[in-house]
């Protein structure tokens, strides 16, 4: 996934840039477990390593997050995806991009990376199978030319994995 899929960004509002200082600074302290946070300058865009839970379908595998991060976080939901290659998941596209409601419908302010992160990786770590979705195929060419995950109109109506 290129920088070209990702929404025109604006300048962070100043609740904004004060709420993901004190997250990044929350992260360094206390990073949550299977997570690295790779160090840039970009406070509006993070790049997580994330690493497959022991005893899972994805068991020290790695993979990496692409955050960007919206001029109105927290009241507006960061965009995630995986950069490729994005893991094998019934939720998971292979453009990277997630389906999981708290990205999209279900957001709050109250979220914070570390809780969105957390939330992802026991979405891998309950999955059964290493597949893609169903309709990966037609979704994925739908979503040329850039399409952000965040103008999808995602049906959640599968919580088991």
């Amino acid at each position: 996934m290129t920088s070209s899929s990702s929404p025109s960004r604006k300048a962070l509002t100043k609740i904004a840039c004060n709420r993901l200082q004190k997250e990044l600074a929350e992260w360094q302290l206390s990073p949550p477990a299977g997570f690295k946070h790779k160090v840039s300058d970009n406070l509006q865009r993070w790049v997580i390593e994330v690493t497959g839970a022991a005893g899972t379908l994805y068991a020290g595998e790695t993979y990496q997050l692409q955050v960007d991060f919206p001029e109105h976080y927290p009241m507006e939901a960061p965009q995630v995806i995986f950069l490729n290659p994005a893991p094998m998941h019934p939720h998971i596209y292979s453009n990277g991009h997630i389906c999981l409601d708290i990205l999209y419908d279900s957001w709050s302010p109250a979220m914070t990376v570390s809780s969105v992160c957390i939330s992802i990786l026991s979405m891998l770590s309950s999955s059964p199978a290493k597949q893609r979705p169903a309709d990966n195929d037609r979704y994925v060419r739908n979503c040329r030319n850039g399409r952000s995950p965040k103008e999808t109109r995602w049906w959640f109506h599968d919580d088991t994995v």
